[in-house]
């Protein structure tokens, strides 16, 4: 294996079939590597602000706010509270006396203005070196307000985006329990861990209603304040993305005993089985019949347009580099089925249990790596020449600047890809990307060209 950028970051770095798998994680950044994660506070709105009747309030420099503001394309079908981005914007006298008093204002300001059904106030940086009680500030607030005030405890310095995970959970689940859970099915999940993006949870409902399943509340794309404050009703919790919302999962299961179950909504093979995974849990016959009724018609239609983009991209190489390594998973059985090779693939917040299933799943002489940084990503594209590069937005500029085709599988997309018809937009993105006629004139190409 050639020497990693940063001799200290070796153990996070793996070659399969060099070596037996042994894979550091989940661990802090290596200080000066530039990584590509995001802080505490980043990882707790990016989960939390997608409920959209509610009001998301920055205690903190205007940057943090300005950073997240609509940070992720959380589409709602109704109030759009969330795409609104508010802040205290602490100013050093702030800083030096304290702005408790300032976030009590701002947050009865906004609260008038705006009559929420709830309010997350978010703590940054600052506000943990100061000492800002937003535990007593929040609990006078909702005194005197009548509406759930709550406390995102997300000071960036004291973990990673995981850390921010959490604090999102500890946040949403003292909503949980507090609602009227009467003429709730007892066939009803609630959807964790899907942020709507371009549209994808009304995908996934419709699937549901299709199967006779009732969705209590969308665990946060079009999410509902008073929807989450009785999701406890329902009988399953269907987690994707599961390193965002697992903790909400495992609270529940421990005080109201909702089973939960992980799923994954992208790819034909994890979606099928997703929705059979659910049928299964409710052992109800006519169900899981109509369940395989549902996925004969959908891909009735879908794998004679599969089979045409595999023609061409059969043999293509792919890389994949993405938030959680969940949704890994399944990005590598997608390109197997469009018979791509993934030859690298890595995550910012993956454990070692997902980066065993990676392992398992991958080609020999696929990269798997952890936390990675902008100088090993491109040492790594160049070296193994791919066709296309999966990533979110801090990975766009990446693979424009090296020529490689980009597909944005994060917070800013605007194409579904979620469900049997989000396969069939992936795989006409990717087609669209990696046949395009520019990349003969990339400077790699040429070159390869000119030695040929």
């Amino acid at each position: 294996m050639s020497e990693p950028v940063f001799s200290e970051r070796a153990g996070q770095i793996h070659r399969k079939g060099e070596a037996p798998f042994a894979m550091e994680c989940d661990k802090e950044s290596l200080a000066g590597a530039v990584s590509q994660r995001a802080c505490v506070f980043c990882g707790s709105r990016v989960v939390l602000y997608p409920i959209a009747d509610a009001l998301h309030l920055v205690h903190g420099p205007i940057g943090c706010a300005a950073y997240t503001w609509d940070i992720r394309g959380a589409l709602s079908s109704g109030p759009e509270l969330h795409r609104m981005s508010f802040s205290t914007d602490l100013q050093e006298m702030d800083v030096i006396f304290g702005a408790e008093t300032k976030l009590y204002r701002a947050l009865t300001e906004l609260i008038d203005r705006h009559h929420p059904k709830a309010a997350f106030v978010y703590s940054t940086c600052i506000v943990g070196i100061i000492g800002d009680d937003l535990e007593a500030v929040c609990r006078k607030v909702s005194g005197e307000t009548g509406i759930p005030v709550l406390p995102v405890q997300s000071e960036g310095f004291k973990g990673n985006k995981r850390a921010g995970y959490n604090a999102a959970c500890q946040a949403m689940f003292r909503l949980v329990g507090t609602g009227d859970t009467t003429g709730i099915s007892e066939k009803s999940v609630n959807i964790l861990g899907d942020f709507n993006l371009a549209g994808e949870i009304w995908i996934i409902r419709d699937y549901f209603k299709r199967m006779g399943i009732e969705v209590v509340a969308n665990i946060t794309g079009d999410g509902r304040v008073d929807d989450i404050r009785r999701a406890h009703g329902a009988a399953l919790n269907v987690v994707q993305c599961s390193g965002s919302t697992m903790d909400l999962a495992k609270m529940m299961e421990e005080k109201y005993g909702t089973s939960w179950l992980r799923v994954s909504y992208f790819g034909v093979e994890d979606m099928a089985e997703s929705l059979y995974a659910v049928a299964r849990f409710f052992n109800d016959p006519e169900m899981m019949e109509r369940t395989r009724e549902l996925v004969r018609e959908e891909l009735s239609v879908l794998y004679p347009r599969l089979r045409e983009f595999q023609r061409a991209l059969s043999g293509k190489k792919a890389a994949i580099y993405v938030g959680g390594a969940f949704k890994a998973f399944s990005l590598v059985k997608a390109f197997r089925l469009l018979g791509m090779q993934v030859v690298l693939v890595g995550s910012q917040t993956g454990t070692r249990e997902d980066y065993q299933e990676l392992h398992d799943i991958t080609d020999d002489g696929t990269i798997i790596v952890d936390d990675s940084n902008p100088l090993e990503l491109s040492s790594f594209l160049k070296e193994q020449d791919v066709d296309i590069f999966v990533g979110g937005v801090k990975e766009r500029p990446i693979a424009y600047k090296l020529g490689v085709g980009f597909c944005d599988h994060n917070h800013e997309r605007k194409e579904a890809l979620e469900g049997f018809v989000g396969m069939l937009n992936f795989a006409q993105e990717v087609y669209n990307t990696v046949m395009s006629p520019v990349w003969r004139f990339v400077p790699r190409r040429s070159e390869a060209g000119v030695k040929g």
